[in-house]
Parts: structure tokens; C-alpha cells; sequence
């Protein structure tokens, strides 16, 4: 009987333990990072997919993600204490140790480092350390200086469409740079309505990263209806440069006109309510409209 309680005791404790190390990784974020990857790679080889290089490209811009999630998590585990949203995270609430969080993310950057260097190119094992390095050392700890935050972390947050196009051709080229600027812009009115969404949480941790003085005002509404507005002529640009085809902008077109009519009820009412559609707008915007130039090129 102790012996089967032992057994159930360690089952537990590994089960919760696994659990706690997943979560290090930010599972949603790193797949819709993975899946951006995959994008990037599927659209720069017009339609003659290597699955297996895929797949392999996938997992590693997976694992690199984690990696940069479980860093960011590690540094700020102190003010992630004070926050509401992330107390019950592994190393705030004490189910996992800094030392295994560590372990977690070398094995993971190193998983990822290789696979990246085996089924991609030199290119993108670079860039895909610059990417981490902007995010983690860079990005995370300017979130308690100031908005520069958000403009930082745009860089590394629009890589992995630009990382799968490398990976792809081994070069960056100017539609590499068109997807990946479309992705830059994206971030901010996602940024900003998660800023503000979660702006009580921050303060309390010392984040800053709400334009015009950190403030939910106008100023700042106007700034997330501005760069949306600019994601309507942006996701033209792969069928003007004759990446994609004419469906694929049209949806490109309703998709951004959606996502910037939720703004104008932000700019009225300077709601939570209008800020969480936002944030969810932002969240629907990006893979829709990927998966419509993907389809296009099909």
C-alpha cells in the first residue's frame, strides 16, 4: 500500500512539475509565434512545401519562443508577484525554481538551435538569437522604463514571419520585408490594447507602456486607430508586389477595416470593454489574414 502511495506521490509531483514547465513556455504565444514561422516558410516556397523542413521549422521557432518566454519570466519574477494576472505563473507561486526554469530554457534554446541549423541556414540560427536577445535583454527589462518598450519589442515580435522566409530562401529580400513590417505594425494596436486592458496590473509592477504619458486617454486611442488604419494599405503590398493574388487583399481589406471600426468605439467610450475587443481583434486579425495570402498562393 506504501509503496503504490509513493508511486501515485511521484506520479503527482511529476505531473504537476511538467505542468509548471510547460507553462514556462507560454504554450499559446509560442505556437501562434510557430505558426507565424510556418507562414513565412510556406509562403516563400510558392506552393513546392518541404513538410518535413516545415514541421522541423515549426518546433524550432516553438522552442526558441519558449526559451525567450521562460527569460522573460525568470527576470521578472519579483513583479510578477504583484500582479494580479501573473502571480499563479510557475515562478511566482513557487511550483517551479529558478535553477529548473534555467535548465528549461537551455535545453529548449539549444533544441531549437540545432534544429534550426539542420533544416534551416546559418541566416536563421542569427537571426533567430538576435530575435531573443532583443526580447529578453533588451524589450523585458525597458517595459519599467518607458512606451520605447513597445517600438523594442516590435522588432523581435515580427520575426518569425521574417524567419521562416530565410529559412526558406537564405536571403532577406523585399517581401520578406513586407511581411515582416506588416507584423511590426500589428503589434502596437495589440500591445497598446493589452496595455490598457491590463493597466491597473502594470502599474503595480511598474510597466509603462502606454503612449502620450502612459495615460487610457484620447491620445492614446488615437495612436491604436492610427497604426490599425495603416495595417489596411500594408496588407496590400503582397499582391501589389505580386506575392499573393487579388483575394487575399480583399480579405486582407475587410479584415483590416473590421479591426479598425473597433477602435473608433475605444476613441468614444475609453472602455475596458472596447479594449478587450480590441486585444481579441488583434489576436483573430493576424492569422486570418496569413492564412488568406497562404491560400492565395496555393
Amino acid at each position: 500500500m506504501t509503496s503504490q502511495i509513493d508511486t501515485l506521490t511521484g506520479f503527482t509531483f511529476a505531473a504537476a512539475k511538467f505542468k509548471a514547465y510547460v507553462e514556462l513556455l507560454k504554450v499559446r504565444l509560442s505556437l501562434l509565434i510557430a505558426f507565424s514561422c510556418a507562414f513565412g516558410y510556406a509562403l516563400a516556397t510558392h506552393g513546392s512545401v518541404q513538410w518535413d523542413v516545415m514541421l522541423m521549422l515549426t518546433l524550432g521557432g516553438f522552442l526558441m519562443s519558449g526559451a525567450s518566454s521562460a527569460i522573460n519570466q525568470i527576470i521578472e519574477r519579483d513583479f510578477d508577484k504583484v500582479m494580479t494576472r501573473t502571480m499563479t505563473r510557475p515562478l511566482p507561486s513557487g511550483r517551479a525554481t529558478v535553477n529548473e526554469a534555467t535548465i528549461v530554457t537551455l535545453v529548449c534554446m539549444a533544441l531549437s538551435l540545432i534544429i534550426l541549423w539542420i533544416y534551416a541556414n546559418p541566416l536563421t540560427v542569427v537571426l533567430s538569437i538576435v530575435s531573443m536577445i532583443l526580447y529578453s535583454f533588451i524589450y523585458t527589462p525597458l517595459k519599467r522604463v518607458g512606451p520605447i518598450a513597445v517600438f523594442v519589442g516590435a522588432f523581435p515580435g515580427a520575426f518569425p514571419p521574417l524567419l521562416g522566409w530565410v529559412a526558406a530562401t537564405g536571403t532577406i529580400s523585399h517581401e520578406a520585408l513586407i511581411i515582416y513590417g506588416i507584423q511590426f505594425i500589428w503589434q502596437f494596436p495589440h500591445f497598446w490594447a493589452i496595455a490598457w486592458v491590463a493597466d491597473e496590473d502594470y502599474k503595480k509592477a511598474g510597466f509603462k507602456l502606454l503612449p502620450s504619458g502612459g495615460g487610457k486617454d484620447m491620445n492614446t486611442a488615437i495612436q491604436i486607430m492610427i497604426y490599425t488604419i495603416c495595417l489596411i494599405p500594408l496588407g496590400l503590398l503582397p499582391t501589389q508586389f505580386g506575392i499573393t493574388g487579388i483575394t487575399s487583399a480583399m480579405v486582407a481589406t475587410i479584415c483590416g477595416v473590421a479591426f479598425t471600426a473597433q477602435t473608433f468605439s475605444l476613441m468614444k467610450t475609453g472602455s475596458r470593454q472596447s479594449a478587450l475587443r480590441i486585444m481579441f481583434g488583434s489576436f483573430l486579425y493576424l492569422p486570418i489574414v496569413q492564412i488568406a495570402y497562404l491560400l492565395d498562393k496555393v
